[in-house]
């Protein structure tokens, strides 16, 4: 063994019986390759039951790892095969790669790494590997944590859906409130997605009977699935929905009211907005406008009174406010928008309530659908939605990889 070869084991850590038995170096091609190898002799774990095994055959492999500086590093080493009294002929396991792996426990989890930070596409491109072996390396390991993720203390639940692409092909993404973590991600937005949830949620220590809140959106098809299957869940319509059906509803008065009254026109901004947050010079604009007394206008201050709703002190209260918004806004005769709305808010007021004394809204589920839009939007789109939800996991998962860091 020459000095090269000791330093280089020492720096991968070999133990006996491997070592490094030959390094080269090519400059030409930027590369770096270590041969391993091993006593003639030496005897090795049965992968299957641990029993210590002689080697009795081989077969060549190459392993990339690590760059050496700017050079690509390989390990070459023959896989010894082993033959166990009990479990046969098995291949035995080596310390620096998963079996079946073209790469190094070391380079895998540098992959893992740098594709929480970067598209997959653009990791490929760094480390010179074609994507599809980093997505087989990514699904491997998001599986693999996932098993061990334990849902047993789970009680309260987000639920939202996101498009794989514009429009099309949605996943619904189930997430923790109080841990602030995605739980499970599956494709489609009806009520099987409730389904898969729940036998998911088994699947990982949890059992449906113990969700007591759910936060989501007036879907039939959620309320359906969640009636369902999550027997003891309160579901709690969140604000956010709610709220964006209102602006909806104003926005459909002010465009049938512009076809007559010029001066609401390019004025959708400040209908949809929170005076506020808006600078001084709209916040004018808008007080003139609320003047002109429009039909808009009062859909608008019809918004902001139900915006109302969730700053009251208690589930009392916020339910006789609302009974005296709906026979404010059913009675108006303002338009079929806003008696639409009336009706919607009046017909889900029990889950709107329901935010009462909790609390309990879907800002994580916002959050977490607008960092998911950011990583679509970074790598223009996913080719399928099992690489969508691998990303979703590897993102927002908190999962533990057993990888060497």
């Amino acid at each position: 063994m020459t000095s090269e070869t000791v330093l280089f084991g020492a720096a991968l850590g070999l133990q006996s019986p491997w070592m490094v038995t030959e390094v080269k170096f090519d400059p030409a091609l930027k590369e770096l390759h270590l041969h391993l190898g091993f006593a003639r002799g030496s005897a090795f774990l049965c992968p299957v039951c641990g029993s210590s095994c002689k080697a009795y055959d081989s077969e060549a492999r190459v392993w990339r790892h690590l760059n050496f500086f700017e050079h690509e590093s390989y390990l070459h080493a023959n896989l010894p095969r082993v033959k166990c009294s009990s479990c046969g002929v098995k291949v035995a396991e080596v310390p620096w790669a998963r079996p079946g792996s073209g790469f190094t426990l070391l380079f895998e989890a540098m992959i893992l790494t740098l594709c929480k930070h970067m598209p997959v596409f653009a990791v490929a491109r760094i480390v010179g590997e074609h994507d599809t072996r980093l997505w087989r390396v990514l699904t491997h390991y998001v599986e693999l944590a996932r098993r061990e993720v334990d849902m047993s203390g789970v009680r309260e639940i987000g639920v939202d859906e996101t498009s794989r692409q514009s429009g099309h092909e949605y996943v619904t993404l189930f997430a923790d409130m109080m841990q602030r973590r995605v739980l499970f991600v599956t494709e489609g937005k009806d009520a099987q997605t409730i389904a898969a949830f729940s036998d998911d949620l088994r699947r990982h220590g949890g059992t449906a009977e113990q969700i007591e809140k759910v936060c989501m959106d007036m879907s039939v098809a959620f309320q359906s699935g969640v009636a369902t299957e999550l027997p003891n869940a309160e579901m709690i319509f969140d604000r956010f929905h709610v709220v964006k059906l209102a602006n909806d509803a104003v926005d459909t008065i002010r465009r049938q009211e512009v076809k007559t009254n010029e001066a609401l026109k390019e004025t959708r901004y400040l209908w949809l907005s929170n005076p506020e947050k808006l600078p001084d010079t709209k916040k004018q604009k808008l007080a003139t406008l609320q003047s002109m007394n429009s039909a808009t206008a009062t859909a608008y201050q019809m918004k902001l009174n139900l915006q109302e709703l969730w700053t009251l002190p208690d589930r009392l209260t916020a339910s006789a406010h609302l009974d005296a918004w709906y026979d404010w806004v059913s009675g108006s005769g303002i338009g079929a928008a806003m008696k639409r709305l009336a009706n919607t808010v009046k017909s889900h007021a029990s889950g709107i309530l329901n935010y009462f004394p909790s609390r309990l809204t879907s800002g994580l589920m916002e959050g977490i659908n607008s960092l998911v839009q950011a990583a679509k939007s970074k790598a223009r789109g996913y080719r399928n939605s099992n690489n969508l939800k691998t990303i979703i996991y590897l993102l927002l998962g908190d999962l533990r990889f057993p990888l060497p860091t």
